[in-house]
C-alpha cells in the first residue's frame, strides 16, 4: 500500500481481515495505525490485530458503521489518512493479484466463486480474470443476512440494506456511496447467488470434516454458492476462493460438533 511509505498517521475500518493486513503492514513499516472494528468483531481477529501494537477502536454493530466512524475521525483530524478496506484502487489492485495467481496455476477455469462484501476482492479478481480469460465466469456469493453489494448491483447504485448477524462476518456491512467497486462488480460479475446461514453452516462443516480445512464463515460462503447450484456447474472446472481462516473458535466449535 503506497501510503505506508510516508509519515502520515493512518486509520482504517474493517470487519477483521483487512484490519489484520493493515496492522501487519503498519508494524513492518513502523507506521502509526488505528483500526476501527465493529463491536461484534470475532475475538480471534481482534486479538490478532491487537498483537501488532496498533490502536484499536470498537464502534458500531456492523462494519459499515465502523467505516463511518473511521471516516469521521479522519475528516476531523489533521494529518490522519483514511484507508478504505475496498473503496481504494490500490486495495482493489492488490486483491486482483489473486486472479493472476489462479491463472498461473490453471490456464482453463470455467467459474470462480467469490464471496461478496464491499466488493474489493471480487471486483479486483474479476477485472484481472476478464482481462486475461474472458470466458471464465465470475460468480458472486452473497450472504442473505448482509447483501448490500448484491442489492446495489441490481439497483445500479449504492443502496442500504438491513444487516443481520451472519457467520460470514468478514463480508458483512454496507458500502460507501460512489464506491469504485460497484461499477467494476457490475461489469465483471456474471451471476450472484445468495446463501442462507444454514447453507454457510453446512459448507463450514463440509470443509472441516471432508476437506480438513478450518475456515471462517465468509470463506465457507463461497463454497455454499457452489453447493446451492451444484447441478448447474457439474463437470465444469470450478474454483472456490476461500478468503480467510481467521475463525472464532467459540463460534466454530459448536457448529462442527453439532
Amino acid at each position: 500500500m503506497s501510503v505506508m511509505a510516508g509519515s502520515e498517521k493512518l486509520i482504517t475500518a474493517s470487519s477483521g481481515n483487512h484490519g489484520i493486513a493493515c496492522a501487519s503492514a503498519a508494524q513492518a513499516f513502523n507506521r502509526d495505525m488505528t483500526v476501527v472494528l465493529p463491536e461484534t468483531v470475532a475475538q480471534a481477529k481482534l486479538a490478532k490485530i491487537k498483537s501488532y501494537g496498533v490502536t484499536v477502536i470498537l464502534e458500531g454493530a456492523e462494519s459499515g458503521l465502523a467505516e463511518l466512524h473511521a471516516q469521521k475521525l479522519a475528516a476531523e483530524t489533521d494529518g490522519l489518512i483514511y484507508v478504505s478496506p475496498y473503496n481504494d484502487v490500490d486495495v482493489v489492485a492488490g486483491q486482483g493479484s489473486i486472479g493472476l495467481e489462479l491463472l498461473d496455476q490453471h490456464d482453463s477455469i470455467d467459474n470462480i466463486f467469490i464471496s461478496m462484501g464491499g466488493g474489493g476482492l471480487i471486483s479486483g479478481i474479476g477485472s484481472v480474470i476478464k482481462s486475461f480469460s474472458p470466458k471464465t465466469r465470475i460468480i458472486g456469493v452473497a450472504a442473505k443476512n448482509s447483501d448490500a453489494l448484491a442489492a446495489s448491483m441490481v439497483a445500479g447504485t449504492v443502496v442500504e440494506t438491513e444487516h443481520y448477524a451472519t457467520l460470514a462476518d468478514g463480508v458483512a456491512g454496507g458500502m460507501d456511496v460512489g464506491s469504485v467497486t460497484l461499477p467494476l462488480a457490475i461489469e465483471t460479475v456474471d451471476e450472484v447467488i445468495t446463501c442462507s446461514e444454514a447453507e454457510i453452516t453446512a459448507s463450514l462443516r463440509r470443509l472441516a470434516h471432508e476437506e480438513h480445512q478450518l475456515v471462517e464463515g465468509s470463506a465457507a460462503l463461497a463454497l455454499a454458492g457452489l453447493e446451492q447450484a451444484a447441478n448447474r456447474f457439474k463437470g465444469a472446472t470450478n474454483v472456490v476462493l476461500l478468503c480467510g481462516s481467521n475463525y472464532d473458535q467459540a463460534t466454530l466449535a459448536p457448529l462442527l460438533a453439532d
